[in-house]
């Protein structure tokens, strides 16, 4: 698992945290004021990249919380085989099976070049070259 520890003060819309042992993309944060008796808090809400579920938390600002490290690749559809699709790596020509996304399934076809990301082990077809 490739993370790294980062304070909640330093996250910002659009980035990425691990929320319940998955990769969340987050969509809000907001924050209160310190109090009389105690630090401020932020509270951040977040869509799994791989589940697509929702997610939020609220902690103190100056906690310490794990983000992901995501490696974008690129790589070239051998071949649609159902509910997946093989694709070769176009760097280490390694050949991978992912999920076939449905937002995808008109652009995809065999030789269509795809950008596709690894997060914790998982891997998901963003987009089309």
């Amino acid at each position: 698992m490739s993370k790294k520890v980062v304070e909640v003060k330093t996250l910002k819309e659009g980035k990425y945290i691990i929320l319940d042992g998955e990769a969340s993309k987050i969509t809000s944060i907001s924050t209160s004021s310190p109090g009389k008796h105690g630090a401020a808090k932020a509270r951040i809400e977040a869509v799994g990249i791989f589940d697509n579920q929702k997610r939020s938390i609220t902690k103190p600002v100056d906690t310490k919380v794990d983000i992901p490290i995501i490696d974008k690749r690129a790589g070239q559809i051998l071949a649609l085989m159902g509910k997946e699709v093989q694709i070769m790596d176009l760097e280490s020509y390694k050949t991978l099976e992912l999920p076939f996304p449905d937002e995808l399934k008109d652009k995809l076809g065999e030789g269509t070049e795809v950008e596709y990301i690894e997060a914790l082990g998982n891997l998901k077809i963003m987009r089309t070259k």
